[in-house]
């Protein structure tokens, strides 16, 4: 079996009886055990239990009880996602030991579709920074050349899925966590609107940011992934009632995924060149410049987007991100400060200094700048930019200069950060590689609720192109 084999397509195989889910499990076992000494994607494989619900669920299935495309199905989670008796350590000292007693939502959701957990994966501790350099596990290495960063903050899921150690992984993204590494890494990543998944049971990074998705290799094993995590959740409060007008239901799982096959008519992409295409590497550039073109070949009307025009500034003010972080680990700080990372204690202290009017004078702007966006899609559907402005650092790089380290992690996560903010919906897709073969990612956004529109222009460009099969075999 190929070792970046989707979902969609392990699916049908294990409907068809060609694999089964002990199998699948068994192989993305031994791949663990073969690649995660060099990369360290992963903090904790559950392999007992793994075995165990690959079992059931061939079972479950020879016998007709089918609960879906993700029945069987081998994946990962980020270490910061909480599951009732395996340690969750958000990759500090200070969790090292701490084990939850309840799922999180999302891993509640999972469990409910058949999917199998193969473990807790690692990550930027506390998922502070844009690098998974700082861990107390250890830093992460990307799989496409082990010489650089997988990025972060949830480095080691986009590394696993990269390297075939899960088909699929769940990570969190409070300013690009989830789609930088996987742009670094040649995958997908997806990040919903905001309040489409649940995070609770997921530790916070900014209650107001943090968002929950699906790293995959292909944008269609997205929409399954999406489907099965997205829906209400009465205990956190970030969720949309299901009744609001403002709220678009998915569908059900296999026919959501199979209505993003469906090229939308008379699409409009706005490329908003101001800020997201100053100083990018010149192959990163010329990669987006071409993916473009593919747009305008498919049919597709280009405009040209002035943000500015709408009176909106692209939001880059940390504040109550900062604020937000100090105020979940300000309980910790006064007994246990030694246990974090020195860089992780410096960010997480420098909210000490925010003062509640300015908390509360940047939530209020949060709510007028997400309302300020929708502006934009009156006259385009879809907006483009490069995920990210420069390739995958060293990670002697950063080790030889760590005082760079915050720069670039800013840098990295300057192209991302603002939808975010805007709490839109936002996707990363290979789009070409550099002169060193290192993957290049192409973000597209779009509406708030407007997930489906999204990930049917994300579909049409990967069928489009064949970035998404080139790098699937692509292996250092």
């Amino acid at each position: 079996m190929p070792v970046t084999t989707t979902i969609q397509e392990l699916s049908q195989k294990i409907r068809d009886r060609e694999v089964s889910p002990v199998e699948l499990t068994r192989d993305c076992l031994a791949r663990i055990d073969e690649r995660n000494p060099t990369l360290n994607a992963y903090i904790t494989v559950m392999a007992d239990s793994a075995m165990a619900d690959a079992v059931r669920a061939e079972q479950e299935i020879l016998r007709g009880d089918d609960r879906g495309p993700l029945h069987g199905i081998p994946i990962g989670l980020k270490d910061i996602i909480d599951t009732a008796g395996v340690r969750t350590t958000a990759a500090s000292a200070l969790f090292k030991d701490r084990i939850p007693t309840e799922d999180a939502e999302v891993v509640r959701r999972l469990r409910s579709a058949g999917a199998i957990v193969l473990g807790k994966q690692n990550l930027h501790e506390f998922a502070y920074g844009g690098s998974s350099m700082i861990s107390f596990f250890g830093e992460i290495h990307n799989p496409r050349d082990t010489s650089r960063i997988a990025a972060g903050s949830s480095g080691g899921s986009a590394a696993s899925v990269a390297a075939g150690l899960g088909s699929a992984a769940v990570g969190t993204d409070t300013a690009g966590s989830v789609r930088l590494p996987a742009a670094y890494c040649g995958v997908v990543g997806f990040k919903p609107t905001y309040g489409r998944v649940s995070a609770r049971g997921v530790i916070p990074l900014s209650w107001s940011y943090d968002h929950v998705g699906p790293i995959t290799n292909s944008v269609y094993d997205a929409a399954l992934m999406i489907q099965a995590l997205a829906g209400y959740d009465s205990a956190d409060r970030a969720i949309v009632e299901p009744a609001s007008t403002d709220s678009v239901p998915l569908n059900a799982a296999e026919n959501f995924a199979i209505g993003i096959a469906e090229f939308p008519p008379k699409l409009r992409i706005g490329v908003p060149r101001e800020f997201f295409f100053d100083d990018l590497h010149p192959e990163i550039a010329d990669a987006t410049e071409k993916a473009i073109e593919v747009f305008r070949q498919l049919k597709t009307e280009i405009r040209e987007v002035e943000i500015r025009e709408i009176k909106l500034e692209v939001p880059t003010d940390r504040t109550l991100s900062s604020a937000e972080s100090y105020a979940y680990h300000e309980q910790y700080l006064a007994n246990s400060a030694n246990l974090y990372q020195p860089a992780t204690l410096a960010r997480i202290q420098s909210g000490a200094k925010i003062s509640t009017a300015s908390a509360l004078r940047a939530s209020r702007e949060l709510l007028a700048c997400r309302h300020a966006i929708s502006k934009t899609f009156d006259t385009v559907d879809v907006l483009l930019t490069p995920t990210v402005p420069i390739p995958p650092p060293a990670v002697a790089d950063l080790r030889e200069h760590p005082e760079s380290l915050r720069q670039q992690e800013l840098l990295m996560l300057r192209n991302t950060r603002p939808f975010n903010v805007w709490g839109i919906p936002a996707i990363s897709v290979p789009c070409g590689v550099t002169d060193d073969g290192l993957p290049i990612g192409l973000q597209l956004a779009a509406a708030a609720w407007r997930e489906e529109l999204l990930l049917q222009a994300a579909h049409a460009y990967e069928r489009a192109t064949d970035w998404h099969s080139r790098l699937s075999g692509r292996r250092r």
